[in-house]
Parts: C-alpha cells; structure tokens; sequence
C-alpha cells in the first residue's frame, strides 16, 4: 500500500470495554470514539490490534450487548472507504465472522505482514508469542479448541456471558497484564520474538498490543519494536505518516 501525501495510518490496542463493568469503561469507550472521530480525517487505514472488548464470544444470533459508540463509529468509518483491520487478542479471540459480515473489517488471529510506502511491518495482538508465557500458552490452547467453544456455545447467552465477563476481570492468568510493567530488553518475551523473527527476515517495523505499555525499541540499525500501551491508563496510539512510526498520546478530556 502506498500512502496518499497527508494520510497516515494509525494503530491502537487493548481499550478492554466493558472492564471490570459497562458504566466504569463508558467513559473510555467515549474517549476512543472521539479519537477515531478526529482521525478519520486523515486516517488511509486504522489498525486495531486486540482486546478492544474485555469479553468477546460470538453465539449464532447473538452477541455481547453494548459498545454501540465503538461498533457504530466503526460502521461510519467503513462505509466512508477508509480499510479497518481487527487482530483479536487475548480477551476477543472468541471473534468469528460478526466483524467481517456486519461492519466488512477483516479479522485475523494470526500476526500478519503489511508494506506501507516499501516499508514492512508485522502486526499482531502479541499474546502467546516468544519464550515463556507458558501458562497461557496452555490455557489458549482450550479456550481456541473447536470442543471448548462448542461446549460453552451451550450455555445461555446470559449465563455465559456474565460468566466469562467474571474470569476476564478476575483471573489475571486469563489477562496476562499481571506484569504489565517493563522487565528489561532482555526478558521481554516479544522483544525476544521479534528478534529471533528478525534472523529470518528483515522487517522494520513490529507493532503489538497486549503488554498494557508503551514501549519503542529499537532491535537493529534498521528495526524498531513497538508496543501500543492501552486506552485504560495512557490512551497510547501509533502514528505512520508514511516515513516513521511513532507512539502518541491522546490527551483531550471529555
């Protein structure tokens, strides 16, 4: 993709609405409204990179009720033409084609390669990625099982739901930001990830979600990883007008 002068594309991660209730995360679900509100005027393709909800499951006919704001200001943005790209994360993996058929936003579930203006990125949510981790590497295994999402697609709506919504917030295995804080370059397991990555294949940039921090790092003369924070605590973004990324703040207050 080549970007239009004066266009840029942006990407956010981990706004977890919903969490740990509907009336607690409303008022960050109005901010990030207005930031996609103010940039959509120059946006040429807006990545989303993960746990947008704090609970995500897609029954048949059914899905979890609320974030009309987001869904809504999504729909606006996508019937204007501007591309929107959802990787899910760890909380909405339960994602399946709700995105894709109601709001026309691709879905991944994998990190994924873009080129924008001859410059490669990886993209992805991070979870389950690199050394360690392994307790989640196990528990993700279940959760994505065809035989678990069958078994829980029994349960009622309201059961399963308020149910999953309880683990979500509880359960910081589940989370994963139980040490969402910076452990140093040499133990943060994506910075090993993309690393190793990087003995494969030249990449300039790596952006991910899930760590809860904004981070920029640089791995070599030419590759940066870079970690979008949250939308709970710092309402970090990544900006690339087409010759670098870099992380923002957005600092309106409503």
């Amino acid at each position: 993709m080549q970007i239009p002068e004066g266009k840029k594309i942006y990407f956010s991660s981990d706004n977890h609405l919903g969490a740990p209730t509907h009336e607690v995360s409303l008022p960050r679900e109005k901010k990030f409204v207005a930031w996609l509100d103010e940039i959509k005027h120059d946006a040429a393709a807006i990545f989303l990179l993960g746990d947008l909800f704090d609970f995500w499951f897609e029954y048949k006919t059914v899905v979890p009720k609320g974030f009309v704001r987001t869904l809504g200001k999504l729909a606006e943005i996508r019937d204007s033409g501007i591309p929107v790209y959802f990787f899910v994360g760890n909380h909405d993996l339960w994602m399946d084609d709700y995105f894709e058929k109601e709001l026309n936003i691709p879905v991944y579930h994998k990190p994924k390669e873009f080129t924008f203006n001859n410059k490669t990125f990886l993209i992805g949510h991070g979870d389950g990625l690199g050394p360690g981790d392994k307790g989640y590497k196990r528990m993700k295994k279940v959760f994505t099982s065809p035989f678990f999402q069958w078994l829980f697609r029994w349960l009622h709506p309201d059961l399963g739901v308020k149910l999953a919504q309880y683990m979500s917030v509880k359960n910081k295995l589940i989370s994963g930001d139980e040490d969402a804080k910076f452990l140093g370059e040499d133990n943060e397991w994506l910075v090993q990830y993309c690393k190793r990555k990087l003995e494969t294949k030249a990449y300039d940039y790596f952006v991910f979600g899930h760590r809860h921090l904004p981070m920029e790092i640089s791995l070599n003369d030419t590759a940066k990883y870079v970690n979008l924070g949250d939308w709970i605590g710092y309402y970090t973004y990544g900006e690339f007008d087409g010759r670098d990324l870099n992380l923002k703040t957005f600092e309106v207050t409503l």
